[in-house]
């Protein structure tokens, strides 16, 4: 078979399956869909705020003209790593071109053949890129349970003597909204002597004091290896960092790939991160707008008639879901909703396992009250 046989040969079959990818324009309609939970990625103030800034810097550059460790170096990167480390409660910070390269990244350099990385089953992709490219064992524990994972990490101790154990978990989960449970498995991590790898992901900027996480809301992001914070959610920017110690940062410069031969953020990318948090500071209020937003959408789905096999899943999150299994079925319910006037994107497997597609439902600080309405009668009519 050909590479062209091939490429069509599996095209078809997403195809077939209802389940084939494309790139679509944008749709006019309320917001339920995108990543950017407080609005900064539309915000003409912070945009301003940004556009004076960079217009500021002596000699702004509009690419970084290479890596870091060649000519993509600058204080401003030096100074946005400190004043993120700050930020974030640790001692040092380094910055990536994505939160996706961050973990992959990390992983990939720390975890080492001999090694085992116990992680979450729900983790997410760009987590499961590190342990394949890794050397290390793996073995998934189920989501959030924690008899599972002690039960791993029991046998961790017994058949992985000579090498070091890692623990992979998000703080929020990206499909299903739910929060980690961060202390629990902090303390069976101290209690095995495994070391504790955390994406933070979609708590960047919405959790903690001026959007520093869960780890450090709960108050134990000093027990974690690292952390990784990414810009493009709530913060409303591009890039990510890594949290840690010195010489956790020292190690990545020398051996993590992403990021000694990707050319660095430019300029412009690098004074949008260190601005939305400034604009933060300023504006708590919009965290606060969130979680009303979060508290009302609660309250209009309480008594929403859905049939048997449709789950309704809250948190505490922007991000709910409703469970819709099938593939077709939870198109149609999107689509249905889109030509309400209401934008949230099926989410189909294999993204996610057979049966546990759902609709994935973000709530935004700017979110009005109406739309929440009309989104929630659009789901009682398709249902109805």
């Amino acid at each position: 078979m050909s590479i062209h046989e091939r490429i069509k040969e599996q095209l078809n079959k997403r195809m077939q399956a209802g389940n084939l990818r494309c790139l679509k324009a944008e749709q006019a309609g309320a917001d339920f869909f995108s990543n950017d939970y407080l609005g900064f990625a539309r915000s003409a103030e912070l945009a301003a705020w940004v556009a004076q800034r960079y217009a500021a810097l002596p000699s702004p550059r509009l690419g970084a003209t290479g890596s870091r460790l060649l000519s993509g170096n600058s204080s401003l990167a030096m100074q946005l790593e400190q004043k993120l480390a700050q930020i974030f409660d640790g001692q040092a910070a380094l910055l990536f071109n994505s939160g996706y390269v961050a973990n992959m990244a990390l992983i990939a350099a720390l975890a080492q053949k001999g090694d085992l990385i116990l992680y979450d089953e729900l983790i997410h992709a760009s987590l499961r890129e590190g342990y394949r490219l890794s050397l290390a064992d793996r073995k998934p524990f189920l989501h959030n349970n924690l008899a599972d994972l002690e039960r791993k990490l029991q046998t961790a101790c017994h058949t992985h003597t000579n090498g070091c154990v890692f623990v992979v978990t998000e703080s929020v989960y990206s499909m299903d909204g739910d929060n980690a449970v961060l202390a629990d498995i902090v303390a069976l991590c101290q209690a095995y002597n495994a070391y504790l790898l955390i994406d933070e992901a979609h708590s960047t900027g919405i959790f903690g004091n001026l959007g520093n996480g869960i780890a450090c809301s709960l108050g134990v992001h000093r027990h974690c290896l690292a952390r990784v914070y990414t810009f493009g959610k709530a913060i409303g920017a591009h890039g990510a960092c890594i949290v840690g110690e010195q010489q956790l940062i020292d190690y990545l410069v020398n051996f993590a790939r992403p990021f000694i031969f990707s050319t660095a953020l430019p300029d412009h990318t690098l004074v949008s991160i260190a601005t939305a948090f400034d604009y933060l500071a300023q504006h708590p209020e919009l965290v606060d707008k969130l979680r009303e937003v979060v508290a009302y959408y609660h309250e209009a789905v309480t008594g929403l008639y859905l049939p048997a096999d449709v789950q309704l899943i809250c948190n505490q999150s922007p991000i709910q879901a409703i469970v819709v299994p099938g593939n077709a079925r939870c198109k149609a319910l999107a689509a249905s909703l889109a030509g309400a006037g209401c934008l949230a994107m099926p989410i189909l497997a294999p993204t996610v396992a057979a049966g546990a597609e759902r609709l994935r439902i973000c709530l935004h600080a700017f979110n009005t009250k109406l739309e929440i309405d009309s989104l929630v009668q659009a789901i009682a009519r398709f249902f109805s």
